[in-house]
């Protein structure tokens, strides 16, 4: 079955979506857009491939990223690069998010992109957040707060790869080290330079994911700047995410961590701002919604050893999630994980479990 075909058949039982509403809309601005749907699945190496964005859309997701994406990868034509670019069957659309320091290799970058995916591209993020090492000893992601010059730089050069048809938007933190703030500054320069949209996630890179996250830098951004602002940092529930929004006048909400087999938190946080209860999936539905997960991620070519941790983010908090979680180490097949779901819903069911 396609991945369309899976949610289909199987979503509806799960608590979520059948289908993926497209985020793009003709004629409508990118504050039009994130106003009307404010949750966004956050780019997350080694997580969101396709499956996962297919799970978030249908829990409620406005729009999802891609893993980071390196220019250089692009440049050099590497096929394990375009894998993290391109949609898969069943998703109308989708935010790439770039990374690297070189201008140039952004503007190839980004005319590649906007060719290969047509229709399909939403926007295209920069990476100017990533505290990771080997990414910042190169000079890319949170590297370049030390170098303002340069990154409005490669937002013009990403304007000019798509000639301007496609919004180009940039995701910082509030600084590098610990004890300084830049990025009230920092994103205006980069509104300047023509980002339409400014993602901030409030720690600073020295942090890593550490210590709570500064919200108030999220609405100082929003009050230095025109565009729209989009928080991240510390959305681990629904509350979290209609919280961010309330407290600091962002018009969007980036949720990371807090997705990891909790693709309902999208639509949850929905109902919260409209005062509404909203839907807390039963034992049964997160089972099926780990069986539609795993089906998802074979069906696009995922590789099933991913399987074991999204099998661990589901089954966490559930009656002996230790035991299913340890099982799940030893699937190397669909019909081993699906075997470990039958064999722990026969189980609860025994115990006296609505499953």
């Amino acid at each position: 079955m396609t991945p369309s075909e899976l949610l289909a058949a199987y979503a509806p039982a799960a608590g979520l979506g059948a289908g993926v509403r497209p985020f793009v809309g003709r004629g409508s601005s990118l504050r039009f857009l994130l106003a009307r749907n404010p949750l966004l699945m956050a780019p997350m190496a080694g997580v969101s491939d396709g499956a996962y964005r297919l799970m978030a859309r249908a829990g409620g997701a406005a729009l999802a990223y891609t893993e980071m994406v390196s220019v250089a990868g692009i440049h050099y034509g590497s096929d394990k690069t375009w894998d993290l670019v391109l949609p898969v069957e069943g998703e109308p659309d989708l935010a790439v998010q770039l990374f690297g320091s070189r201008p140039e290799q952004f503007e190839e970058a980004a005319a590649l992109v906007a060719e290969r995916l047509g229709e399909r591209l939403a926007l295209i993020d920069v990476n100017m957040a990533c505290p990771v090492r080997k990414v910042v000893s190169k000079g890319e992601g949170s590297a370049l707060l030390d170098e303002p010059a340069r990154a409005e730089a490669i937002v013009r050069a990403c304007r000019r790869g798509v000639c301007d048809q496609v919004p180009v938007t940039c995701k910082i933190r509030l600084g590098r080290r610990d004890g300084e703030e830049v990025a009230p500054d920092f994103a205006r320069r980069l509104e300047q330079a023509g980002a339409s949209a400014i993602a901030v996630h409030g720690r600073t890179a020295a942090q890593l994911y550490r210590g709570r996250a500064d919200w108030g830098v999220i609405r100082r951004v929003a009050e230095a700047t025109c565009i729209p602002t989009i928080g991240s940092g510390d959305v681990t529930d629904a509350r979290a995410a209609a919280r961010l929004l309330d407290e600091t006048g962002a018009t969007a909400v980036m949720v990371a961590r807090g997705s990891y087999g909790n693709p309902w938190l999208f639509c949850q946080a929905q109902a919260l701002r409209r005062h509404e209860k909203g839907m807390s999936p039963t034992i049964a539905q997160r089972l099926d919604a780990l069986g539609l997960h795993l089906q998802i991620l074979e069906a696009t070519g995922g590789h099933l050893v991913r399987g074991r941790s999204v099998a661990g983010w589901y089954l966490k908090g559930l009656p002996h999630a230790s035991v299913w979680r340890d099982a799940a180490m030893s699937c190397v097949t669909l019909t081993d994980f699906l075997d470990l779901l039958d064999d722990a819903r026969d189980r609860l069911a025994d115990e006296g479990a609505d499953v």
